[in-house]
């Protein structure tokens, strides 16, 4: 179920459960976040950022031009701080880091680290707990590159639980 966390004259942040895409996808039959805000509010939202489908968490619609251009405006500024939580496999070292390895598209539209051709792609991490054999951390994608955290995670042989990319 979606649940609207936060609603002013300008933007909503909704919590989007995982499973369900942000935006529509190609077969236009299939149920979106989107769709379910716009249908309840009665009134046009302009996508911010997306989450992808398999995961959960809060999203930002904005409710005017305005607001979409100032919202993408401070992603582009990297004014706007994430914070993902994942469980991984593995127990990570040390406690808190830096994963700095560039990233590629390769033809398949798959996502892989590519040190010689890939743009720069940083994260950061930090342990916020370890339950043999898996680790949980708070982490904070300092690029915006596509699948970035997965690809990067299981590029350091912790993969995230039940990722099945």
């Amino acid at each position: 179920m979606t649940v609207i966390l936060f609603e002013n004259c300008d933007f909503l942040a909704a919590n989007k459960p995982e499973g369900l895409a942000s935006i529509p996808e190609s077969d236009r039959d299939k149920e979106s976040l989107l769709a379910q805000l716009e249908l309840k509010r009665g009134a046009k939202l302009y996508v911010v950022h997306r989450l992808d489908k398999e995961v959960s968490g809060v999203i930002l619609f904005a409710k005017t031009p305005a607001m979409h251009r100032y919202l993408n405006d401070q992603f582009s500024a990297h004014q706007v701080h994430k914070t993902y939580l994942a469980l991984v496999h593995g127990a990570i070292e040390p406690d808190e880091g830096v994963i700095d390895l560039p990233l590629r598209e390769f033809g398949s539209g798959r996502m892989g680290v590519d040190r010689q051709r890939g743009k720069s792609s940083v994260t950061a991490y930090r342990v916020i707990r370890r339950c043999d054999p898996y680790t949980l951390l708070s982490l904070h994608p300092l690029t915006g590159r596509r699948h970035q955290l997965r690809v990067h995670l299981y590029s350091t042989g912790h993969p995230i639980v039940g990722d099945l990319r």
